[in-house]
């Protein structure tokens, strides 16, 4: 019979896992390849454009700071994807070796700077589209927008939620 008390009796929005070390650096593993699974895809669809971006008859019109600002984009998104991939090859690497809780806590490490730099890469993206089919202006005016709301979604809006729940 199970002897643990139930969820509800738990403090108000905290509640306790019965799960031994391993078991959780099991479900925390499983949890950061499932985030790395959701951030693979987007990322790499959107460098696979930037990587064919060039082979398109308009790209020979971009001026040269537009194809610097590409570039960039261009490195950011393989960076990214290298970032996503880098815990798999971790695992495939290290398997049996017992040596999971560093790689949850590298993973970890990598999968949140993916997930600023992908933030950053989708603000990027928007100011190099926005440039090439309105104006500059109109493009570093919304580059900015984008990228107060990615810092506001991706950074303060964690931190706040963590704050909540701890204080």
């Amino acid at each position: 019979m199970d002897e643990r008390p139930p969820a509800a009796e738990a403090p108000a929005g905290r509640y306790r896992r019965e799960e031994s070390a391993a078991e959780r650096l099991d479900r925390n593993w499983n949890e950061l390849l499932q985030e790395t699974r959701v951030l693979q895809t987007g990322s790499q669809i959107l460098a696979a454009f930037l990587v064919a971006l060039p082979f398109q008859d308009r790209f020979e019109d971009l001026d040269a700071l537009q194809v610097g600002w590409y570039l960039g984009l261009l490195l950011l998104a393989l960076l990214i994807v290298a970032l996503l991939l880098t815990p798999v090859g971790m695992h495939r690497r290290l398997f049996r070796q017992r040596v999971k809780d560093e790689m949850v806590k590298t993973a970890n490490t990598l999968l949140r700077t993916a997930i600023l730099l992908l933030g950053l890469l989708l603000s990027g993206v928007a100011v190099f589209v926005i440039d090439v089919v309105l104006s500059r202006g109109i493009a570093v005016g919304t580059g900015v927008v984008l990228l107060a709301l990615m810092g506001g979604l991706l950074v303060l809006l964690p931190h706040r939620i963590a704050r909540r729940a701890h204080g």
